[in-house]
């Protein structure tokens, strides 16, 4: 189960955030997992600084998933994402910083996987 959470400092009406979600549920597979349990979150109107200097246009994403994936995968991940936020929001590869977080133990519907 992978969860993509972005926080963007640009503004995002309904219809864009569904276009990067759909996007992003393509993308995942780079990282071996489907969009069938994927969870995405997208905060936009988000405060970013970095340096100490507000960034107009910037984005923050984190990837978690339940596993793992090659380094190979992640930098590939890294440009699609940088890609999607140029082209679908105006916001730079530069200024858009990507973290992984793979995890052991994900709960759902009372368990574990």
């Amino acid at each position: 189960m992978p969860f993509i959470n972005a926080k963007i400092t640009v503004p995002a009406d309904s219809a864009k955030k569904e276009t990067i979600k759909s996007q992003l549920g393509k993308l995942i597979t780079t990282l071996n997992k489907s969009e069938t349990y994927l969870m995405v979150g997208i905060e936009d109107n988000y405060d970013l600084w970095l340096g100490g200097k507000k960034l107009d246009k910037g984005a923050y994403v984190s990837v978690s998933l339940f596993g793992n994936a090659p380094k190979s995968a992640y930098d590939k991940l890294t440009g699609q994402i940088c890609d999607l936020f140029a082209d679908e929001l105006d916001i730079p590869g530069s200024n858009v910083y990507v973290t992984y977080h793979p995890v052991s133990d994900w709960g759902w519907n009372g368990g574990n996987f």
